[in-house]
């Protein structure tokens, strides 16, 4: 793809996102969501394989059902309300709007497309399609959250922390597990949700940081699967050592950044008289964990019986000075978690 190319749907990108976070009227939003689906797609199958155009088709037609659901939904609220105004709505016309931005964000059970979309596409479009596609989903959801139904909100979080554990379990291929992996964290985000909308925000924040650390590291040492990370300790040991800490940070033990969500959360729902539902969701938190160890135990304890020319010679890894920012993020970021909660 031509750097032009690249450009314009970049910018688009970003244009669609900008639109739906200043909006505060239910069509402009929906054009900004529209925008951001048509202009990741390029991206998508800027490598003319058969999987990515798979990928491409699959991530086209659901998003098109959830905007359809969206311009339905809000079309009647309008109607009710004889506004456009993102913040008047009712709680019963919140369940599918809830629906609809959870399809688009992948939450469980609306999740099935996240896994094999994210299989087919570069590193480097899932990078984008993890992070920067849910930011004004989210931003919806957030903006809407006094409305939204407790419960409905509980269940997908729940599903969403399960699934995410579950599903990445027995999968050997990285982007199947980051996919699953996104799905995990985003119930972390929507189960606090009505609770603390600023809780899920500081989530995301982190969630970001970490996901994007991991996804420059794995374009770095440019592996996709678990076996290639066997191999990735003669190309670069430092990056394969910080992406070992980056790991554990996802999985949410102390003293790494992605502690400080699940420690907050935790505490926010105790305080809500809610124990076994955060006891619960810590237990189901393990399932992740696991998976999280086992590649961590691949990248750094298991290495090739035979030294291939390509493994002695040395590897610079690309985007060095982004993978060492986000990596420094991902692993540093504890001790100012509280004044970041405080700020937003």
């Amino acid at each position: 793809m031509s750097p032009f190319a690249s450009f314009i749907f970049l910018s688009s990108l970003a244009t669609g996102t900008t639109i739906t976070l200043a909006s505060h009227h239910w069509l402009l939003a929906w054009i900004g969501l529209e925008i951001n689906t048509l202009a990741i797609i390029p991206l998508m199958t800027k490598t003319p394989h058969p999987r990515a155009i798979e990928a491409a088709t699959k991530y086209f037609l659901t998003q098109a059902a959830a905007s359809a659901l969206i311009l339905f939904s809000t079309m009647v609220n309008s109607w009710v309300f004889g506004e456009w105004d993102i913040m008047l709505s009712s709680s019963s016309l919140t369940i599918p709007i809830s629906i609809a931005l959870s399809m688009k964000l992948g939450l469980a059970p609306l999740h099935f497309w996240m896994p094999e979309v994210l299989q087919g596409i570069p590193l480097s479009t899932g990078l984008i399609l993890s992070t920067w596609q849910k930011i004004a989903p989210l931003t919806l959801l957030v903006q809407i959250s006094k409305t939204c139904d407790l419960q409905l909100m509980i269940f997908l979080g729940f599903i969403s922390i399960m699934i995410g554990g579950w599903g990445g379990i027995n999968q050997t291929q990285l982007r199947k597990i980051m996919a699953f992996s996104s799905i995990g964290h985003l119930g972390w985000m929507i189960i606090i949700l009505k609770l603390d909308p600023n809780l899920t925000l500081f989530n995301f924040i982190l969630y970001i940081v970490m996901t994007s650390a991991m996804f420059t590291s794995l374009m770095s040492l440019n592996s996709t699967k678990i076996t290639q990370l066997s191999n990735s300790w003669p190309k670069s040991p430092s990056l394969v050592s910080s992406s070992m800490l980056v790991l554990l940070s996802l999985g949410g033990l102390p003293p790494l950044t992605g502690f400080a969500p699940k420690l907050f959360i935790s505490l926010e729902l105790i305080k809500q008289n809610s124990s076994i539902l955060a006891g619960v969701i810590l237990i189901a938190s393990l399932l992740a964990l696991y998976f999280y160890i086992r590649l961590t135990y691949n990248m750094t304890l298991t290495l090739t019986p035979n030294s291939s020319s390509w493994m002695t010679t040395g590897h610079t890894p690309i985007n060095t000075h982004l993978t060492a920012i986000f990596n420094i993020l991902a692993l540093f970021l504890l001790p100012i978690s509280s004044t970041m909660i405080i700020l937003l």
